[in-house]
């Protein structure tokens, strides 16, 4: 009997897993990736749930959803929760992609590591049930550690699991599933915070204002959104300001052809980088807000050179650092 187990690398999914295994069920993990995602190593690797079928001894497979998620992300059908996270709608998808695998690799039923009650949007009994219905899963999730609250499912009720063997756990406290990890010798295991840059204050605002002023996301603007300060001139213009080296690199890394990468002449300070429609007064201000977190912050004017990617464009602006007050009436998110 062979069952794939929703893999987020986390110790609850880890847990889950290994309830399963030691029912002598073959097990294949599955692990969903996004471009909102926390875990990864450049984007490709998850690096939680690589570490946790090493624990566990199980193959693991890993797709990487991103351009697909996008449209889910703009329009859910179930809404979003408290930021910018359509948990239901993602879980749907995610649970849909799992049974087309399963249907495909010969597996029987879908293992996840669910608590009852853990989260607020997608976690509840009444999400839970409909979630099943809309993946076209109704009796084929398993939820090892709460599967004694909830209704009994087709694994169980044709004894390939026992369902003694199953667990009752509730609720947001993760004292049973410590205690768990420590009978099972399972450690170094993530902290719980949760790995969806969707559920981030911050970065949601961010991913709102796109949203608002955008007609269509690409990984390219997604990407952009996870550092740098984002300042909001126009429907159509937006300005992004490194905050560190690392940042400065990653700007130039995703800037475009047509976009506008500005850096100070003379002192140190950020690489910024200007999209969309723009004039010439858009790019001194631009340039002024760059000199405003250089350490020229203080001078009266400055120079700062900017470029047009892809094309020979090029120039100098001298400007004054932006006053506070004007910044923020620009700014998204610092």
């Amino acid at each position: 009997m062979k069952a794939l187990a929703l893999l987020s690398g986390g110790l609850d999914s880890t847990l889950a897993a290994r309830l399963i295994l030691d029912q002598g069920i073959e097990l294949e993990a599955l692990n969903f990736m996004t471009v909102f995602c926390t875990c990864t190593n450049k984007g490709s690797t998850c690096l939680a749930s690589q570490k946790a079928v090493e624990t566990l001894g199980i193959p693991l497979k890993i797709f990487n959803i991103s351009e697909e998620y996008l449209p889910i992300l703009r329009n859910p059908k179930h809404g979003y929760g408290s930021h910018m996270n359509p948990c239901i709608d993602c879980r749907i998808f995610i649970l849909k992609k799992a049974k087309a695998y399963m249907e495909a690799s010969g597996a029987s039923f879908i293992v996840t590591g669910e608590v009852l009650g853990q989260r607020p949007m997608s976690q509840r009994r009444e999400a839970m049930r409909l979630i099943e219905k809309e993946a076209g899963l109704e009796g084929l999730i398993l939820r090892p550690l709460s599967a004694h609250l909830l209704p009994i499912t087709v694994p169980e009720k044709e004894g390939w699991i026992k369902r003694e063997k199953l667990l009752n756990i509730q609720g947001r406290s993760r004292k049973a599933q410590i205690q768990l990890a420590e009978q099972f010798n399972i450690r170094d295991y993530p902290c719980p915070a949760g790995g969806c840059l969707l559920t981030d204050p911050g970065f949601s605002r961010r991913l709102r204002d796109l949203m608002d002023h955008q007609g269509n996301l690409s990984l390219n603007d997604v990407h952009l959104l996870k550092f740098g300060r984002h300042f909001r001139f126009s429907p159509q213009l937006k300005l992004i300001v490194g905050r560190n080296e690392e940042e400065n690199q990653k700007i130039v890394t995703f800037s475009k052809e047509g976009d506008i990468l500005l850096k100070m002449v003379s002192y140190p300070g950020p690489v910024s980088l200007l999209r969309g429609e723009m004039d010439r007064e858009d790019v001194e201000r631009a340039a002024s807000i760059t000199a405003r977190y250089s350490k020229a912050k203080e001078i009266e004017k400055v120079a700062v050179q900017y470029k047009r990617v892809g094309r020979s464009e090029t120039g100098e602006c001298s400007v004054s650092p932006i006053s506070e007050t004007e910044l923020q009436k620009r700014m998204i998110s610092d």
